[in-house]
Order: structure tokens, then sequence, then C-alpha cells
């Protein structure tokens, strides 16, 4: 169970590291940026999907 709430915080963190490039890199390639950004929402997504996946998994190892 702690592997799962590691993996979702490794989200997070790519989703940082995602955001910060886009912003380096804003001025040099504008359609890396985008990219990028796209990578950043995405990883955003799966962070709150994981999150929600682990609840409902606990919420049925509970019962």
């Amino acid at each position: 169970m702690k592997i799962l709430s590691f993996f979702q915080y490794v989200y997070a963190f790519v989703a940082i590291v995602f955001t910060y490039e886009a912003i380096n890199e804003w001025n040099v390639d504008r359609n890396r940026s985008y990219f990028m950004l796209f990578l950043a929402a995405l990883a955003t997504f799966m962070f709150f999907f994981r999150k929600r996946f682990r609840k409902k998994f606990e919420d049925r190892n509970q019962k």
C-alpha cells in the first residue's frame, strides 16, 4: 500500500518538473513548452487519479 502512495507523489513531482522545464523553454522553443505543459497536465491528472484509486482500494480492503 505504501508503494501506491509513493508513486502518487512521484506523479506530482514529475508535474512540477515538467512545468519548470516549460517555463524555462518558453522563449526558446514554444512548441516544446506546449508539449511539456501537456505532460505536466497529464501527470497532474494521474496524481489525482491515483489518489482516488488508492482511496477506493483502501476502503475496499477495510470492509
